[in-house]
């Protein structure tokens, strides 16, 4: 699946930075669980049957490799959700075959949807609910109907813990969401900040190592952002920074992710994207901002561009160069992209900063 493909589980980058950090998070708890469960198992096979530690250990498996796939993969919340419904299915196989409606392993089958309720927004665990109510109906009326409907004591009461375990993982975790977006977005433009920025980067350098496919970085930066403070205030200036990032963000694509730096500057990742098709995503992005004049004041960006592939990308390095490239269209006039040469090969002399120039405005529109 190409990283610009669109995600259901995760339709924006702020739901898959969610599921990533809560996989890290997590993590302790899940192996905490997961021995305790072990253990229970080990206990009653004596009067269950050995043959119960089978399906735990297969489950086992299936979460052993989750964290090192989650760091590959472009989709890792496809990595969470899809060992989360194994899981599910597993469990639902081993009540099934021990018993149906009287399987002592009949209550486990909450857990999987406590982990879909800790990890994903609120339409996955509805339809996580859905799944798992399903397949304990499955598991229990359709094992042994006679039994469960005469006495549905049990799945009732575990349908009944399900929607208990359910609301209360869901509102510690909508408490969580909400410390933690305070912390990762920048409150005035609504854009992921610093704090988000590192580790996503970490992930995508990871990706462009295995793939060795390239990463475009654009710094950008509102030119003579002081003189709108000074000239309309600082009301009109925060909003001219809101507006300039919703032009951003409105003309990148799903996978091309935009942070606030602080102050009027940005910062723009590309995955899978070359220093071509970069200048051509910022040279869009700087005629955007020209041209919709943020309350209806003329303002301006400027943008330098680094990429680069494979082993190649780091944060340090691609950042230093797009620096340096901004600094270079700021210096040539404003309003303007430059893009920092692509890395050299050992044989070749470095190459001077090439310079994009696009479209001037009136000299009295670059000052305002």
């Amino acid at each position: 699946m190409s990283e610009g493909s669109s995600s259901w589980l995760c339709p924006t980058e702020l739901d898959r930075t969610r599921v990533v950090d809560a996989n890290d998070r997590v993590r302790t708890i899940r192996l905490v669980g997961a021995g305790a469960v072990g253990a229970a198992l080990l206990a009653a096979a004596p009067w269950i049957g050995w043959w119960t530690l089978l399906f735990f250990a297969l489950c086992a498996l299936n979460f052993a490799s989750v964290d090192r796939r989650m760091r590959t993969s472009p989709h890792p919340e496809r990595v969470s959700a899809t060992a989360i419904v194994v899981t599910l299915l597993l469990i639902a196989g081993g009540v099934a075959v021990s018993g149906g409606p009287t399987s002592p392993a009949l209550p486990w089958i909450v857990l999987p949807a406590a982990m879909v309720a800790a990890r994903f927004r609120p339409q996955v665990v509805v339809v996580g609910l859905v799944l798992t109510v399903v397949l304990i109906v499955a598991a229990t009326l359709g094992v042994d109907p006679t039994t469960t409907i005469d006495d549905p004591v049990r799945p009732i009461a575990v349908l009944a813990l399900l929607a208990g375990v359910v609301s209360v993982v869901w509102a510690l975790q909508a408490a969580e969401l909400h410390h933690r977006d305070e912390a990762i977005l920048d409150p005035l433009t609504g854009l992921l900040n610093r704090h988000a920025l590192i580790p996503r980067f970490t992930e995508i350098s990871h990706q462009a190592r295995l793939t060795h496919q390239p990463v475009c970085m654009l710094l950008c930066d509102v030119d003579a952002f002081k003189q709108v403070n000074d000239r309309h205030g600082h009301d009109r200036g925060d909003a001219v920074l809101r507006d300039v990032a919703y032009e951003l963000r409105k003309r990148l694509r799903s996978f091309e992710l935009a942070y606030r730096l602080g102050g009027e500057e940005f910062l723009i990742l590309l995955p899978g994207v070359s220093q071509a098709e970069g200048l051509e995503v910022a040279e869009r992005l700087r005629v955007a901002v020209a041209e919709a004049h943020p309350t209806d004041i003329p303002v301006t960006i400027s943008l330098g561009l680094s990429a680069a592939s494979g082993d190649e990308v780091v944060y340090e390095t691609l950042f230093k160069a797009a620096d340096e490239a901004l600094y270079e269209a700021k210096r040539a006039g404003r309003n303007r992209v430059a893009a920092a040469p692509a890395p050299p090969v050992a044989s070749e002399e470095p190459q001077d900063l090439e310079l994009v120039v696009g479209e001037q405005l009136p000299a009295a529109a670059l000052l305002a």
